[in-house]
């Protein structure tokens, strides 16, 4: 069983997970491998609300971490966290939009959210892993 205190480290782990399987999945359909590409993305989803379900456990039992670095790193880090925090706020309405039209094979509207979907979602899971690296590893 995980201590609260190791959720940070679980966390920037299923983010990283995140990033190779919306990466994988993109790859697949520009290869018009659809099936892959639709359990890349099911998996994606499926490890990013795990994510989300261990930061509100973190959260609710921890709460926030402080950044205590100064000078150019902490304003490197608080742009960082500032976009990540936006960015992922938009990305669960978006991916459940993205996956809906995806699962009903409505690919035309599918593959316009997507555009903005896939970046947004990779950008979020892989600032997530930076964000954790420096709050927790530097």
């Amino acid at each position: 069983m995980l201590e609260v205190n190791q959720l940070p480290v679980l966390n920037a782990t299923l983010n990283g997970i995140a990033a190779l399987l919306l990466t994988a999945g993109w790859v697949l359909i520009t290869r018009r491998q659809i099936e892959l590409h639709r359990r890349c993305m099911l998996a994606a989803f499926g490890v990013s609300t795990l994510f989300l379900i261990s930061y509100l456990i973190y959260h609710a039992q921890v709460g926030s971490q402080p950044f205590t670095e100064e000078g150019t790193i902490r304003v490197v880090y608080f742009t960082i966290l500032i976009s990540h925090i936006i960015l992922a706020a938009a990305i669960l309405p978006l991916a459940l939009i993205t996956l809906r039209r995806g699962l009903i094979r409505d690919d035309r509207r599918h593959a316009a959210i997507a555009r903005w979907t896939m970046p947004i979602w990779l950008y979020v899971s892989v600032t997530g892993v930076i964000v954790y690296w420096m709050l927790y590893q530097l």
